[in-house]
């Protein structure tokens, strides 16, 4: 799967995301997928007022919260499509680059209303998975030989 020219690249160049949901057992999807990319590099902020850390970060109870640990790049959502609204319009205020709703978490009219304050809006699909992806197409048959020699 590709998505639209802008999002690719601005996956690989971002540096933070905040993870709305994100739990600290082991098992859940959310802390999966938020382990895989701050493996990957990137800074992960925990979103989640039952939490206080998680993956060794501070947790805040909202995105506004996180905010004040620095500027978020994505907003990565594990939350139901009910609450995508709110996340939204808070990720548009604090200046988030991207909203990304993880798969099953979609909300047309929230959708529409984040690209409309332009953020980039992916919906229904695993950020662990594209990042897969987009890793693999960068990979070049010389660079994987490369790897496998040593």
């Amino acid at each position: 799967m590709s998505f639209p020219a802008p999002i690719e690249p601005f996956i690989l160049q971002a540096r933070t995301i905040a993870v709305v949901g994100l739990s600290s057992n082991p098992v859940r999807p959310s802390y999966g997928v938020a382990r895989y990319l701050q493996q990957q590099g990137y800074r992960i902020v925990p979103v989640n007022p039952k939490e206080t850390v998680v993956l060794g970060e501070p947790a805040f109870a909202d995105l506004e919260q996180a905010q004040a640990a620095g500027p978020i790049d994505i907003v990565c959502v594990f939350r139901r499509s009910e609450h995508v609204p709110a996340i939204a319009r808070t990720a548009a205020r604090i200046g988030a680059g991207m909203l990304w709703l993880q798969e099953g978490v979609a909300h047309p009219a929230a959708e529409a209303e984040a690209r409309a304050a332009g953020l980039l809006v992916v919906a229904d699909h695993c950020l662990l998975k594209a990042h897969i992806r987009l890793r693999a197409r960068q990979q070049t048959p010389e660079a994987a030989a490369g790897k496998a020699s040593r």
